[in-house]
């Protein structure tokens, strides 16, 4: 009779109130919302506190602009929690489970398609947009063309060269190559392509964009997209001979964006089918008249935003479902959590988009439009000397700090240090990534102060690497090289796109890329030298082969 009771007492419905529900999610929505708030709000204050303290400017438009850093923040928590609870689940399944259904042409006829739509759905790609409208047509106008009116060709060129990529990844995994055999013809067909677009001065101004595009594309959507199908290759190959499986691809996928876009440009170039200066400049015109009197609302700049995420989410989303559904002939588990994660994909990308348009865009441009007011006449608030060696500390320590802040350097030195048996601690390599970027930006930020064209750094500087390449082992190679495609987050890029744009305006720079450039070859110089250092010291080779968090 007791046990009857004690049962009946543990059967006894309990009632869902806001309360208990709140108790229950609260804690799981704030830790997915501080992640997000961690990563915005140091590199925001950053950037106002600069304006204000050191460069003796209000902030304009301060309410929309906090307005627009609260909708990213509200964006990339909706975005990052429906990527993992919509698309991460089918595309881990298809990577771990096409590679053994399917034959070798098939996989990589996939992961072409896969990188090309992991591409197409990158938040940050949107930014290449934005930046179109900053560019003087009058001044590159090649580089005008690509940016509004051949927008769509760019981002297809970007789109495929990461397509071209994760196939080379794919099938690297196949043959069980060194990522040397890879990186090395693709980097010099990087390299040669930058040297045929700076013998004309109107394919120059190429060049810049060109080298930034590499690492807008490894962002939340494409890697560990990517790395899921080429580790799922490894897993079905067998253990590889380095214990580095997952490493190589983000490389390539910085890489070849960079070669498909000069390709690009090039075509458009030698074929003519581009705007004169004067055609641009009516344009321009034509274009900015258009939208300063179409005046959208927040209502109609939001419901564009959704429309873009839906074009860019939706096709990658039916490629997984098709893949899923009738080349691997399975059931679509928990369909209704991966529903709920494609809805919230939608909404955060398109309250990203949002705030990118109010609030990321505008702050990088007000703040970079006001940083000359350092070193350049009639202000000249420090002198032009202490001036710019102002602005260029200051791009170190937004380098610096903005990577130290990024979630996936800190996941990468936990694996860094498990794959280099504890020889390579994890804070010396999350501090030796930010002091490369920092370095970067800073160099990126001095070339569009005194307007170095972007191949004098661009060559060197590559050149240096390929020979410390030749003398490094195989782990340093791949954690240095894949090391820069953790610092271009999706905060990182627009802000640091925006200031080089509205630093490159202020001063009269034809174009004002180039820092997303830097910033990637910092990285790898500064991780590769340590690596250098720290194989002298000795360590056990590791026996598993460990995956690369993203």
């Amino acid at each position: 009779m007791e046990e009857t009771t004690k049962s009946q007492e543990t059967l006894r419905e309990v009632k869902v109130t806001p309360r208990l529900v709140f108790a229950i999610l609260g804690p799981y929505v704030y830790e997915k919302v501080r992640a997000q708030v961690s990563a915005v709000l140091p590199i925001s204050l950053f950037l106002f506190l600069f304006q204000l303290i050191v460069l003796r400017q209000g902030i304009t438009d301060s309410l929309a602009i906090g307005g627009g850093l609260f909708s990213v923040i509200l964006g990339l928590t909706f975005f990052m929690e429906g990527l993992r609870a919509g698309l991460m689940p089918l595309g881990e399944n298809i990577g771990a489970t096409l590679p053994a259904k399917a034959v070798l042409p098939l996989v990589l006829g996939v992961a072409f398609i896969l990188g090309v739509g992991a591409t197409l759905a990158e938040p940050a790609i949107s930014t290449l947009k934005a930046a179109g409208a900053n560019v003087k047509p009058e001044d590159a106008p090649l580089l005008f063309e690509m940016l509004n009116r051949s927008s769509t060709l760019l981002v297809g060129s970007i789109g495929v060269g990461v397509g071209i990529a994760t196939v080379l990844g794919v099938f690297r995994f196949v043959r069980k190559w060194r990522l040397q055999v890879l990186l090395i013809p693709s980097l010099g067909l990087c390299l040669l392509l930058t040297i045929v677009a700076a013998l004309n001065p109107v394919t120059r101004s190429l060049i810049s964009l060109a080298w930034d595009t590499g690492a807008i594309t490894t962002g939340p959507v494409t890697v560990p997209l990517v790395l899921a199908l080429g580790l799922g290759v490894s897993a079905v190959l067998g253990e590889s001979d380095t214990g580095m499986s997952g490493f190589g691809i983000v490389t390539l996928a910085s890489l070849w964006p960079v070669v498909m876009v000069l390709t690009a440009s090039l075509g458009v170039f030698y074929s003519g089918n581009y705007l004169s200066p004067a055609d641009a400049v009516r344009f321009g015109e034509a274009a900015s008249a258009a939208s300063t009197t179409s005046s959208p609302t927040l209502i109609g700049l939001f419901s564009a935003s959704i429309l873009a995420a839906t074009q860019a989410i939706v096709p990658l989303v039916l490629l997984l479902f098709l893949v899923q559904r009738f080349l691997l002939r399975e059931e679509i588990r928990n369909l209704d959590q991966i529903i709920l994660g494609i809805v919230f994909c939608l909404a955060g990308l398109g309250l990203f988009t949002l705030g990118l348009l109010s609030g990321l865009v505008p702050l990088g441009q007000q703040v970079g439009g006001n940083v000359p007011l350092a070193f350049a006449p009639p202000t000249e608030l420090y002198g032009e000397n202490v001036g710019k060696g102002i602005t260029i500390a200051f791009a170190f320590i937004l380098g610096y700090g903005a990577t130290l802040a990024e979630p996936a350097l800190n996941a990468l030195g936990l694996t860094v240090e498990e794959v280099t048996a504890g020889a390579f601690k994890k804070f010396l390599l999350m501090h030796a990534v930010a002091f490369g970027v920092g370095l970067g930006l800073a160099v990126g930020i001095a070339k569009i102060m005194f307007n170095w064209p972007l191949e004098y750094l661009v060559l060197p500087a590559y050149a240096f690497l390929t020979i410390i390449t030749l003398f490094s082992e195989e782990e340093f190679i791949n954690i240095g090289w894949d090391s820069a495609g953790v610092t271009t987050g999706p905060i990182t890029v627009p802000l640091v796109l925006a200031l080089g744009l509205g630093i490159g305006i202020t001063v009269n720079v034809p174009e004002g890329f180039g820092m997303l450039a830097m910033a990637s070859i910092g990285p790898i110089l500064t991780v590769l030298l340590l690596g250098l250092i720290v194989s002298k010291t000795g360590r056990t080779r590791p026996q598993q082969p460990v995956e690369v968090a993203s």
